[in-house]
């Protein structure tokens, strides 16, 4: 259902010319609140947009095996916890992706799957780990056309929210 959203978001951006991206997070601007919410729903480019939603629908199907409820907790938190931050310490410039709840997603799963003690999340962990690993450099400054901000806080709060929603009892 997310991907779908951010599909039909990718093709309202592209026939408007990339218009809705100035609504992405500006950091240390007056009114975050709009670009905190939309900043992962937009994409600089068609290539920006493939890059990301793969991963998201794969993300997103594994987090959904954590319950439906939690996944919309999870997607949230991460979504509003990674746009604060961002605003709050990122370089100033309009960030914008799915990125950083991708790398949120990544976080959780990690992070849930061991919390929980379910022999298939914690499957989920170790296979996210393994082919996704690599990720983790995604966390460094090494572009400066990359919102790094946005994969760390991202990581970050996905895997505070791990610990948060990963627990079997809820």
């Amino acid at each position: 259902m997310i991907v779908i959203f951010i599909t039909m978001i990718e093709v309202v951006n592209f026939i408007s010319n990339r218009s809705l991206n100035t609504w992405g997070i500006i950091p240390d601007s007056q009114d975050p609140w709009i670009g905190i919410i939309a900043a992962p729903f937009l994409h600089g480019s068609v290539s920006h947009f493939s890059s990301n939603i793969i991963p998201l629908a794969i993300f997103s199907m594994l987090v959904l095996q954590h319950g439906l409820k939690r996944f919309w907790y999870a997607s949230v938190f991460i979504i509003l916890v990674t746009g604060v931050l961002v605003w709050l310490f990122g370089r100033p410039v309009i960030h914008i992706g799915a990125s950083g709840l991708i790398y949120g997603y990544f976080g959780f799963l990690i992070v849930a799957g061991l919390v929980s003690r379910e022999f298939k999340l914690i499957s989920i962990s170790l296979l996210v780990g393994f082919f996704y690993g690599g990720m983790i450099w995604g966390v460094l400054p090494l572009s400066p056309y990359i919102s790094f901000e946005s994969h760390l806080f991202g990581a970050l709060s996905g895997a505070v929210a791990g610990v948060i929603w990963g627990k079997k009892s809820q």
